[in-house]
């Protein structure tokens, strides 16, 4: 025999496993401290102008 589900527990289950999975995602994308972000920032940087002193310029 198949076992008795209460669809609303499933349902309140199912919404908290996907209110979880929103929440480490937000972590991850915005807890981090201003350090971390200030030196993300500057990397981004850096890579940005070593890019672009190796591109070569235009001739019109």
């Amino acid at each position: 025999m198949a076992d008795i589900v209460n669809l609303n527990r499933a349902r309140k289950k199912k919404r908290a496993a996907q209110k979880d999975k929103t929440a480490e995602q937000n972590r991850l994308k915005f807890g981090r401290t201003k350090a971390e972000k200030e030196r993300t920032t500057a990397e981004r940087l850096l890579n940005e102008r070593r890019a672009d002193a190796g591109r070569l310029d235009e001739q019109d």
